[in-house]
């Protein structure tokens, strides 16, 4: 900078003087001249130095990602001959391929589970360099027929691929919702585009149908599949059924509290310490400002809560789902503890046994007992049959031994004791412990196995053009009796409830990030919308409505709007009855029809609504390029309303059934007929 000014003085002299007094500012010239030849060579030489330096970090980096997004050299290092790759949502791909890659050992091969997103998947084509090598494939459908986060660049890389596969051996096992329109289409699509590539299929795709028995339909798979492999590989079992730990147990007597973990997902101290960008692996910390009751009657409990987002960077669409991070009931965390004759304040790590293992740890570690049990781990569902196999070993009683390894054969007792004692008893792992006094197994091996308590996602009920700096959620809490007479409550809906904002400055707040949603309004604000959701699958279009009335506020031509929503009594459980009625009022909402199911004899539901209003409805969707939008309740409802539309088209498009389910697929494909939905 200094060499500027220096550069600009000899132009900036007038020429005459110099000819007067030649001598003087011939002196002046040869001075000024060797400083900016000094400070221009100074200039060249430091920019010289300092620009090879971001060039030589360049040149360095590709090197190790390389070498660490390789899995086949990752494979040939550790002498490993299966790769397991896991397409995961909410954990259980993930889970299955652990146990896949674990199961490799029985047999003499060795496995490892493999997150696609941190690997080069082209690198498959390389899976011949391997002798009698094996790629599996766990694959779960997520939303509309999509792959799950993790395996979208892979599925991305499938479609665009002209890769040859020919040396590659794989089999694929899909994870899906039999209640779902796309029924694992990801599996399906990886399963037959491998083998479009030219990749060997040694054993048939599984299915497995999480709306009836995931964990059988896995088990029956894997009890076909591993001899399948044993005889085209020309390998046999070792015979060793003898559990294979995957962690070890590193106990802490004096550490550094502030290097331990107390419930972050990533980023040690991130709940203290918050910078953006917010993901799943570095929630917010959201202050909830309202959390109010929204029926007036009833037995259940519907909540709308408000988080706050200010300052956060978050931004969000009128449809997409906010997640939330829940933690375990602290009384079930303490009686766990109780049983099995812990110190819960416990500072530990589990290792893990495989140094060449990208998770080093099964969740953030060091931690304490308290914390793994209470932030991330699941010990409120039903605990899978490998974990019962597992524990097996420390049941004292040779019966409750039996019993446990039964639970987790594939015979068909083993099988309906599971169905009948575990997931129709709604037994959890502190109601297994409690049941089989015989079983006090080791805190750090239960650990180990008990899945991760995942996130939590609920349909944003509010509008961020209205609403920039708020989320609202709409939710019902879950509680039930079980046949074993104990009351279970839903994690995280029972945590919100008692999220409530209090005056004493000590905020209510909720670890929080927002999943992107393909659930749209349309791009033209002039296209009518039909919006159909019962119960709690009003919270979407709590946003769209919103949404609709603030661009008409903004001088838009907005389209028809109508909502038929459903819930048990006018008087007990109609969400949002005032916000809707004024809505109707001021003319942002064109239709509201409300069926209330059990306020006459016979059951009224929205399907009866749609039915009632055919003509009208055929005439927006048919001619006026309307946008059907479903929320709430998969197995059922979205069921019989698809089948009302189907009844519609028969009937006013002078369809057979097979052009009107035709007709509504095709509407589907072009995004004007949308779901959000679950079971």
């Amino acid at each position: 900078a200094s060499g500027a000014p220096g550069i600009k003085m000899p132009d900036s002299q007038p020429p005459e003087p110099m000819e007067e007094d030649e001598s003087f500012f011939s002196n002046l010239d040869l001075f000024l001249f060797s400083l900016i030849a000094g400070l221009l060579i100074y200039w060249l030489i430091f920019r010289k130095k300092a620009e090879p330096i971001p060039e030589f970090k360049k040149l360095e980096t590709p090197a190790p990602t390389s070498r660490d997004t390789s899995f086949v050299d990752k494979m040939k290092k550790t002498g490993r001959n299966i790769v397991v790759f896991y397409g995961s949502q909410t954990g259980t791909a993930e889970e299955f391929s652990n146990r896949l890659a674990k199961d490799a050992h029985r047999y003499g091969m060795k496995g490892m589970a493999a997150d696609p997103e941190e690997y080069d998947m082209s690198e498959l084509s390389r899976m011949s360099e391997i002798e009698n090598s094996l790629a599996i494939f766990c694959m779960a459908t997520y939303g509309e027929g999509d792959p799950t986060d993790n395996a979208q660049d892979f599925y991305d890389w499938l479609q665009e691929a002209d890769a040859d596969l020919s040396g590659l051996q794989y089999t694929v096992f899909a994870l899906g919702n039999k209640t779902y329109e796309h029924y694992n289409a990801t599996g399906k699509y990886v399963d037959k585009r491998l083998a479009e590539l030219g990749a060997q299929r040694i054993f048939d795709l599984g299915m497995g149908d999480d709306d009836g028995n995931l964990e059988e339909d896995f088990v029956s798979w894997r009890e076909q599949f591993w001899p399948a492999v044993c005889e085209h590989f020309g390998v046999e079992a070792t015979g060793e059924e003898s559990s294979i730990r995957q962690y070890e147990l590193q106990v802490y007597t004096d550490v550094n509290m502030n290097k331990i973990y107390t419930g972050e997902l990533g980023r040690l101290k991130s709940f203290e310490n918050q910078k953006p960008p917010f993901d799943s692996k570095n929630p917010f910390l959201a202050p909830v400002t309202v959390n109010r009751k929204l029926n007036k009657g009833g037995e259940r409990h519907l909540m709308h809560l408000e988080l706050d987002i200010t300052g956060s960077k978050i931004r969000y669409e009128s449809g997409d789902h906010v997640a939330v991070f829940p933690i375990n009931d602290t009384a079930i965390v303490d009686k766990i503890g109780e049983i099995l004759n812990v110190d819960l304040d416990t500072v530990f790590s589990l290792n893990n046994l495989d140094e060449e293992s990208n998770k080093k740890h099964p969740f953030p570690c060091p931690t304490t007992y308290r914390t793994a049990l209470t932030h991330y781990l699941d010990i409120t569902n039903s605990p899978r049959t490998n974990v019962l196999y597992e524990l097996a070993q420390y049941a004292t009683d040779p019966k409750d031994q039996e019993n446990m390894r039964k639970m987790a054969s594939s015979s068909p007792e083993g099988k309906a004791l599971y169905q009948s004692w575990v997931l129709d008893s709604c037994r959890n792992i502190l109601a297994i412990l409690e049941d089989l006094p015989s079983l006090r197994p080791p805190i750090d091996h239960l650990c180990e196995l008990l899945p991760r308590l995942q996130a939590r996602y609920y349909s944003i009920s509010s509008s961020s053009k209205v609403h920039p700096n708020s989320i609202h959620i709409c939710a019902v809490v879950v509680e039930y009796n079980t046949s074993t007479g104990r009351i279970n409550k839903g994690v995280a809906t029972n945590w919100l409830k008692n999220k409530v904002p209090t005056d004493n400055g000590h905020k209510a707040t909720v670890p929080m990030f927002i999943r992107k949603s393909q659930f749209r309004l349309p791009f033209k604000s002039t296209n009518p919308v039909i919006m159909i959701g019962p119960g709690t699958g009003i919270a979407p279009f709590m946003g769209f409505i919103q949404e609709r009335g603030w661009l008409k506020e903004q001088g838009k031509e907005v389209g028809e709007t109508l909502l038929y929503y459903g819930c048990r009594h006018k008087n007990e459980d109609y969400l949002y009855q005032e916000e809707l009625e004024e809505f109707e009022k001021a003319g942002v909402l064109t239709t509201l029809s409300v069926a209330f199911s059990r306020d006459q004899e016979h059951k009224v539901y929205v399907q009866h609504l749609l039915k009632n209003s055919k003509e009208a409805l055929w005439k927006l969707v048919h001619t006026e390029n309307a946008h059907i939008y479903i929320c709430g309740d998969a197995r059922n409802m979205a069921r019989d309303v698809q089948n009302a539309f189907y009844e519609i088209t028969e009937e006013l498009g002078e369809m057979n059934r097979t052009q009107a389910v035709d007709y509504i697929k095709k509407l589907m494909t072009k995004g004007r007929y949308s779901q959000d939905v679950w079971s």
